[in-house]
């Protein structure tokens, strides 16, 4: 009998960009269908996803149906997904106020700078994206790769926060 899929939640602040790539990255990486499911959400939701978090999605030949900006409270409801892996991508250098999760889940922070704090041109707003997409693409491919069956509950948390470095 298969396991079922574990559920990762990625929170950050407003839910229109790094949680929302996270989510469509891990759901596209995973490379045994239904190992894992991912959601995200936000403690702040700005309402809508970013439209240029959209753009790179589309151009990089990634699902945006059904992408939406919610909040964490969707998931503290009774009928809602039970996280087993719950990701902060707040960015601390910007002092923004990361969620905390209660519960059971492995937790990690995984902070990355918001790209739709970005200033500048267009241009340099789209590679503040692109630097995100990147960095959460090596992360989620390293947190694949990972033994989780063989490894017990503090070794895996070490192994997450290790990642939470990767640049």
């Amino acid at each position: 009998m298969s396991e079922p899929p574990k559920h990762v939640l990625f929170l950050c602040t407003g839910n229109s960009a790094r949680s929302i790539i996270a989510e469509v990255l891990l759901n596209k990486q995973t490379k045994k269908p239904g190992r894992f499911i991912a959601h995200s959400a936000g403690s702040h939701p700005a309402g809508q996803v970013n439209t240029m978090t959209l753009e790179l999605l589309r151009k990089s030949r990634l699902p945006t149906d059904g992408l939406r900006s919610k909040s964490w409270n969707e998931f503290a409801q009774p009928d809602a997904p039970k996280p087993d892996f719950v990701f902060t991508v707040c960015g601390d250098a910007a002092g923004e106020m990361c969620p905390v999760w209660p519960g059971q889940p492995v937790t990690a922070h995984w902070g990355v700078e918001d790209p739709a704090a970005a200033e500048g041109d267009e241009e340099t707003k789209r590679k503040a994206f692109m630097r995100v997409f990147t960095t959460l693409q090596r992360r989620l491919d390293l947190f694949l790769s990972l033994p989780l069956e063989k490894l017990d509950k503090l070794a895996l948390k070490e192994q997450l926060d290790s990642i939470g470095k990767v640049g």
